[in-house]
């Protein structure tokens, strides 16, 4: 799918996931429980766009390096920056010996790219290179902000569900003669089947971004070649290395750092490296 075509199946995506917190909140109570409920979305997506790169550097336990710490690495990124026309992000290394990489911030200006201690000792010059342009994808189409906001309000329509459902099991879902909620077992589809929708449609706009970035990332680095060799030695990485972190973090990497936990790869936010791979290899890059 070309990029035009990733970016409005994601607007789709994240409408229907607006329409699932209001959907959510008038289960929950009525039209008062809609303006509440999209408030609350508001309020945490908000938090989210501010303070998502600290949480998201601190739950990895990453550390920051200048110039002076690895000159080539530094060097390295800082020339696919100026390919990918975007400033320098700070840059992070991640105590792991897991191959892997991730990038984080609100928007381009204000943005980092942390790699793996392992990512580091496992590629060789063009796979590293690869690596950082498919991060500096993300950051140029701005994927971190989406994803951010896609997790966050699935959180919420999960947390809106969990509480109707306390509400239906104690006699108080619904509204009073003047605010009419779902009410009673009106609301039992919202609460079984908003959370799994919600979860799929954020695994849905995850898989859409990591191909997007697949193919900006290769334009940014001059070829796919490199790429596609990396993404087949961080899957077997992720697989022979674990990686100790949070699942709320784990679609923010290149590759799953949970595939080794295969109950995971059921509902995985990452596409198979496969058709990455195969996607990359049909790329006309120049």
């Amino acid at each position: 799918m070309s990029g035009f075509g990733n970016q409005v199946k994601t607007l789709i995506f994240m409408s229907v996931l607006t329409a699932l917190v209001v959907l959510a909140g008038s289960a929950l109570g009525g039209k008062s429980g809609m303006i509440m409920a999209f408030g609350f979305a508001v309020l945490m997506n908000g938090a989210s766009y501010w303070y998502s790169d600290k949480m998201v550097i601190k739950m990895t336990r990453s550390y920051p390096i200048e110039r002076g710490d690895n000159p080539q690495l530094y060097d390295m990124i800082d020339n696919l920056s100026r390919a990918a026309a975007i400033p320098m992000p700070k840059l992070y290394i991640t105590p792991s010996a897991q191959p892997n990489a991730f990038a984080t911030g609100r928007n381009p200006s204000h943005a980092a790219v942390a790699v793996t201690e392992g990512l580091l000792r496992t590629m060789e010059r063009d796979e590293l290179e690869g690596v950082l342009a498919h991060e500096l994808a993300h950051i140029k189409n701005r994927d971190i902000l989406i994803g951010t906001l896609a997790a966050v309000m699935a959180g919420v329509i999960s947390m809106l569900a969990n509480w109707a459902q306390w509400a239906l099991l104690f006699g108080g879902l619904g509204g009073g003669d003047d605010d009419e909620g779902a009410g009673g077992l009106a609301a039992l589809p919202v609460i079984i089947l908003a959370p799994l929708a919600a979860m799929l449609i954020q695994m849905a706009i995850s898989r859409s971004r990591e191909y997007l970035a697949d193919s900006t990332g290769a334009h940014i680095a001059g070829n796919s070649r490199g790429l596609a060799h990396a993404l087949l030695k961080l899957e077997q990485g992720a697989r022979q290395r674990p990686m100790e972190v949070s699942p709320a973090a784990s679609h923010m990497f290149i590759v799953n750092p949970l595939s080794a936990k295969r109950l995971i790869n059921l509902f995985s936010t990452h596409p198979p490296i496969a058709e990455r791979v195969r996607r990359l290899s049909n790329l006309n890059v120049r």
